[in-house]
């Protein structure tokens, strides 16, 4: 039942579009990030926002609610009344639908002001702090299920990747099916996806898809060809163990000469480097295409019309939605 969801969500969208082999729709999506905690979701920008992304051949949107981590285990957000819940969760839901696009949740927790560089080091040594980690985590993502559940699809946790205690997580997904009818999946980091011990309790393996392609800086678009060549034969072989495909919950590529070394560094180079963006992204969305395992990817990061370009793995590019547009619908301009 749970696949058969899941698959519903991966058909809901624009059809057969871009560089699809025939009998595969990948999932073309687009993460709409905030540059205020989330509200811009709920205000008329996200319209224009949507209808931009639309243009460049997406089929789907993805926002990512935020709570904040304490050293305590403490998890913080603005509380919110399931019965009448805020627009900057459901607008987004309502306005992606009235376009035709399908729309995913992936909760993040904020680390920053917290003892945690990331959140893939976010762990707790003391019991009580990591009790207290549970219990107020599954009291955000059960009510964002809830009030989500008009969403196509929704993400437990991203980046976790610490946090892995079996019993929880398979706790957890348990109790947010039966608020919520909508596939669900976990975004592991690119680093730690094989130490997920509960993806058969998901309905499709998450990845934030970060991976190192080469060690050269500034390369040869053959290296990462080559380098996309190695990461799928391992996650190929890796989602037929599981009799699962591949999401990519994220992906996304700094305007840097290192951006095949280092994808997921914040460093960004100058004007010139743009190709090497470019050519990453482009590489990255043809060898999708191709991979029957992998179903897609959420592409980070798009921000909310009037400022769609944000300070770093900037998306909304002139040069970059023209890449994204020749593959995903065929565009040349």
């Amino acid at each position: 039942m749970w696949m058969i969801g899941w698959l519903v969500f991966l058909l809901l969208g624009t059809g057969w579009v871009g560089a699809t082999p025939v009998g595969k729709e990948v999932v073309q999506g687009v993460t709409i990030s905030t540059h205020g905690g989330g509200r811009d979701w709920g205000e008329d920008g996200i319209v224009p926002t949507m209808v931009e992304i639309q243009e460049v051949g997406a089929n789907r949107v993805l926002i990512h609610p935020y709570a904040r981590i304490g050293s305590d285990g403490s998890v913080r957000f603005r509380d919110f009344d399931v019965a009448n819940p805020p627009e900057y969760l459901v607008r987004p839901i309502r306005e992606a639908h009235a376009r035709g696009l399908s729309i995913c949740i992936k909760p993040h927790l904020a680390y920053w002001r917290s003892p945690f560089a990331y959140r893939t080091e976010i762990v707790f040594e003391d019991p009580e702090h990591q009790a207290r980690f549970w219990r107020e985590y599954r009291v955000w993502i059960l009510k964002l299920a809830e009030v989500c559940r008009a969403a196509d699809g929704f993400v437990v946790g991203t980046e976790l990747d610490r946090m892995l205690d079996e019993e929880e997580w398979r706790s957890l997904i348990a109790e947010v099916r039966k608020v919520t009818n909508v596939p669900l999946t976990y975004a592991a980091n690119w680093s730690d996806y094989q130490r997920v011990t509960f993806w058969d309790a998901l309905d499709v393996i998450g990845i934030q898809a970060y991976f190192p392609l080469t060690d050269q800086v500034d390369p040869e678009e053959a290296e990462v060809r080559v380098g996309w060549a190695r990461r799928m034969e391992e996650l190929r072989g890796y989602a037929a163990g599981w009799n699962r495909e591949i999401l990519f919950t994220e992906l996304g590529y700094n305007r840097s000469y290192r951006a095949a070394v280092e994808p997921w560094d914040y460093q960004v180079d100058g004007e010139d480097a743009s190709r090497v963006q470019e050519m990453c992204l482009r590489v990255a969305l043809e060898e999708i295409s191709k991979e029957p395992r992998v179903v897609g990817a959420f592409l980070w990061k798009w921000f909310p019309h009037p400022r769609s370009v944000g300070r770093n793995f900037q998306l909304a590019t002139p040069g970059l939605k023209r890449v994204i547009a020749r593959v995903w619908s065929g565009k040349v301009e």
